[in-house]
């Protein structure tokens, strides 16, 4: 019988911790499903100042990390352990108050932090000395994006003979391509690799450092948050640049969808609604939609449909084509509510578009989680039109809360929502390719059509979607299972 599998997660967010994305989510999520499969699991985070050391009763452990930044020399920063939160899994937070004692994770008042090359090399590098000082020789270390993604080139180069880290496999998960951690080529100097690594198949790109690069070619094994986004990052379209290195790396990339917290995403459970219901009773669903509308000022119409998105209001996620359709999708019988900020050009648009249709739209600009559960449980419809979503989770959900969604179909939105099928009555939700006006106007026509003119389509819809699951216990099987095939050429598993 094999020792337990040791991994080491090292990542730059996760919850409860801190937050402000769907990396979190895994990183947060992950570690404690892996310790319920018998791994020996530890996880690795930036001490950023939000994170409260007296409220979490971390404890600083004995002596000091020295990390060395090559031209920069030995740079020092403490290390406080604490525990996930209902489990015994340990969590190493790396103290540094010039790189992480700020308010933001990556960026303020909207601009990038300009040193986060060298805040996440010292964190990279970093999680690889601590490893020393814990006397801990994991078989694995699991990477997420780029600003871990320089791990697997130091394991590969300066640690490759290291008693500690040396013989560790690395597994890099790419949540978000667009994010690369591109750098001043002199980034090279501190990493104090050798400038030999400087090049168009490691971490050259375009004269410059780009981290997530030099991952991707130096990681072991490489897998995203969908299968489909692992096949579409693999195209000029949806390959930021890097579509050529991902193809060359077709053989070692993979994809696990991500899954669902049911204990927080439960409509028989949730404290946030006005009525919980289940497949079987569907009746509080109505109350929930009856809330909904009063919250947001919108008249009490029980008959119309309701179409509910909370989203970032960014363009990968499609909100320009949202804007551009509004209008003829406003002329249709129907309400819609929004939830989300981000764009300050969509804080105006739909906010004047609320003034201008009280009866049929409202917007809260801003995050509101109480008024995220809301829309998922009150709304008849879910929108997420994605340019590009590599996992996506709001589709999950709303299947869960029998409001079927309308999705582009693109990475894990494809993965997970199957197209509605009128003569069978099969499928969870209405799909679309083409990301156009025209194709979400029609898309939302087909959903409007299907609920004022097949009743019973409607109920298959919602039944077929409340009986999906997408749990982390079969999530992380899928990544033991990665990690295993991952570790087995070097370990001898």
């Amino acid at each position: 019988m094999n020792p337990p599998l040791k991994v080491l997660i090292a990542a730059s967010e996760a919850v409860p911790f801190a937050k402000t994305g769907g990396l979190a989510d895994v990183a947060g999520v992950l570690p404690r499903h892996l310790a319920q499969l018998g791994c020996d699991v530890r996880l690795v985070l930036p001490r950023y100042y939000r994170i409260d050391k007296a409220k979490l009763s971390l404890t600083r452990l004995p002596g000091v990390l020295s990390v060395f930044m090559g031209v920069l020399g030995n740079q020092y920063g403490a290390v406080y352990e604490g525990r996930m939160p209902g489990c015994d899994v340990p969590v190493y937070f790396i103290e540094h108050e010039g790189y992480f004692g700020r308010d933001g994770l990556y960026e303020v008042n909207g601009e990038a932090y300009a040193d986060n090359d060298l805040r996440f090399t010292f964190f990279s590098k970093a999680c690889l000395e601590l490893c020393r000082l814990l006397d801990f020789s994991p078989d694995l270390i699991h990477v997420h994006d780029w600003h871990t993604a320089v791990i697997p080139v130091l394991l590969n180069t300066v640690y490759s003979r290291d008693p500690h880290v040396g013989r560790a496999a690395s597994l890099l998960t790419v949540h978000n391509l667009q994010h690369q951690g591109w750098a001043f080529k002199g980034l090279m100097d501190v990493l104090g690799i050798g400038w030999k690594h400087f090049n168009y198949l490691e971490l050259e790109m375009n004269d410059q450092v780009n981290l997530l690069k030099g991952g991707l070619y130096h990681a072991t094994r490489i897998c995203t948050v969908s299968e489909g986004y692992a096949r579409e990052i693999q195209t000029p379209e949806y390959g930021e640049g890097l579509d050529g290195v991902l193809r060359d790396c077709a053989w070692k990339l993979s994809g696990i969808l991500n899954g669902v917290d049911y204990s927080e995403w439960n409509p028989e459970t949730d404290p946030h609604l006005a009525a919980n219901y289940s497949a079987a009773d569907l009746r509080g669903k109505a109350r929930c939609k009856k809330d909904l509308q009063k919250l947001f000022g919108l008249p009490a119409r029980p008959k119309v449909p309701l179409i509910g998105l909370v989203s970032r209001l960014v363009k990968q996620k499609g909100i320009d084509v949202l804007a551009a359709a509004m209008p003829r999708i406003l002329s249709l019988d129907l309400q819609f509510v929004l939830v989300g900020n981000g764009e300050p050009w969509s804080h105006f648009y739909f906010g004047d578009i609320a003034i201008a249709h009280p009866q049929k739209f409202a917007c809260f600009i801003g995050y509101d989680d109480v008024r995220a559960h809301k829309v998922e449980a009150g709304a008849d419809f879910f929108l997420m039109p994605s340019r590009f979503e590599p996992c996506g989770l709001n589709q999950m959900y709303s299947l869960r809360y029998g409001t079927p969604p309308i999705v582009r179909a693109t990475g894990g939105l494809d993965d997970s929502v199957e197209n509605f099928e009128p003569a069978t009555r099969r499928g969870t939700g209405f799909k679309f390719g083409d990301l156009t006006p025209g194709a979400l106007f029609d898309t939302i026509g087909w959903a409007v059509h299907t609920y004022y003119n097949d009743p019973k389509g409607m109920a298959a819809l919602i039944q077929n979607g409340m009986a999906q699951r997408f749990s982390w216990e079969e999530a992380a099987r899928r990544y033991l299972e990665l990690y295993l095939r991952t570790v087995a050429p070097r370990v001898g598993w």
